[in-house]
C-alpha cells in the first residue's frame, strides 16, 4: 500500500501529464441490432492536427513536424470527453437512422431515442462540465 507522501507524487504526476496531455482524434462507433439486422455507424474526428492515420505504420513519425506544435494543437482531456460524448451521440443517432432508413424500426421508435441520445449527452456533458466552471469561465469572458 502507498503511503500519503507516494500518494501525492502519483497526484501531482498525474495532473502534470494531465495538463500537457493532447487528444487529436476521438473515435466513436455503434450497432444497432433489429430482426431485420444490424446497422452500423463509426465515426472519427480529428482536431487540427498533421496526423495521418492513412499513412500507414509511422506516417505520423515525420520529423518535419515539431511534435511541441502538434501537442498544442490538440484537445485538453476535458476537450477530448467532450468530443467524445458529442461523437458517441451522433455516431448512436447515426447507426439509428441507418436502421430507420432501412424500415427496420419506426419513426417514433427512432425520434425517442434521438431525444434519449440527447437527454443522456446533456447528462454527461453536464458532469463533464460542472456549473462552477461554467460560472467562473462565464465570469472570466464578462471581466
Amino acid at each position: 500500500m502507498a503511503d500519503q507522501a507516494h500518494l501525492k507524487h502519483i497526484k501531482e504526476t498525474v495532473d502534470r501529464v494531465k495538463g500537457k496531455m493532447r487528444i487529436t482524434k476521438v473515435v466513436a462507433t455503434r450497432a444497432v441490432k433489429t430482426k431485420s439486422g444490424d446497422f452500423f455507424a463509426g465515426m472519427s474526428a480529428a482536431w487540427d492536427t498533421v496526423q495521418d492515420d492513412a499513412g500507414g505504420m509511422g506516417a505520423d513519425t515525420d520529423v518535419s513536424v515539431d511534435t511541441a506544435d502538434t501537442a498544442s494543437s490538440g484537445m485538453t482531456v476535458q476537450e477530448a470527453q467532450v468530443a467524445h460524448i458529442l461523437l458517441s451521440m451522433e455516431a448512436s443517432i447515426g447507426a439509428h437512422r441507418a436502421a430507420l432508413s432501412d424500415g427496420a424500426i419506426s419513426e417514433s421508435r427512432f425520434d425517442d431515442k434521438v431525444k434519449h441520445l440527447k437527454r443522456n449527452a446533456l447528462a454527461h456533458l453536464s458532469r463533464i462540465l460542472p456549473k462552477e466552471d461554467a460560472k467562473a469561465a462565464i465570469e472570466t469572458q464578462v471581466a
